[in-house]
């Protein structure tokens, strides 16, 4: 099953846990495992709690570790990916009772690195 975001920022995190809830019981998976892969490679997906403050600091701190510098590849977009293969394309949950079993302030989100574009997140299901 595929999502498609669409990003409105060059760097932008993004909430999908409820997009991702929607399939789930759209698929009728009570328990079991989600893995949430992103196709992309100057994106990623990861955990997090999501408020504005969050957003924020986890843009500067990434933009901090890999500053625009001079790199061999294209130059233009190299921190990106060097960013999204840190961060990771994917993230696997626990699904019970029908919803992905995060913590209390735990959302699934994507991270977006070089938009605003359209991203294809794949979602694979096992059922336990």
């Amino acid at each position: 099953m595929e999502l498609k975001v669409k990003t409105s920022k060059k760097d932008e995190v993004i909430d999908i846990t409820e997009r991702i809830n929607k399939v789930i019981k759209e698929e009728e998976l009570e328990d079991g495992i989600c893995l949430v892969f992103v196709k992309h490679t100057t994106c990623a997906v990861t955990t997090c709690e999501l408020t504005d403050d969050v957003k924020h600091d986890l843009s500067s701190f990434l933009r901090a570790i890999v500053p625009d510098i001079e790199f061999k590849h294209e130059g233009i977009h190299s921190s990106d990916h060097i960013l999204s293969s840190i961060i990771g394309p994917s993230v696997s949950v626990p699904v019970k009772d029908g919803k992905l079993s995060l913590g209390t302030w735990q959302k699934v989100v994507l991270v977006e690195l070089n938009g605003p574009r359209e991203r294809t997140i794949e979602l694979s299901f096992i059922e336990s």
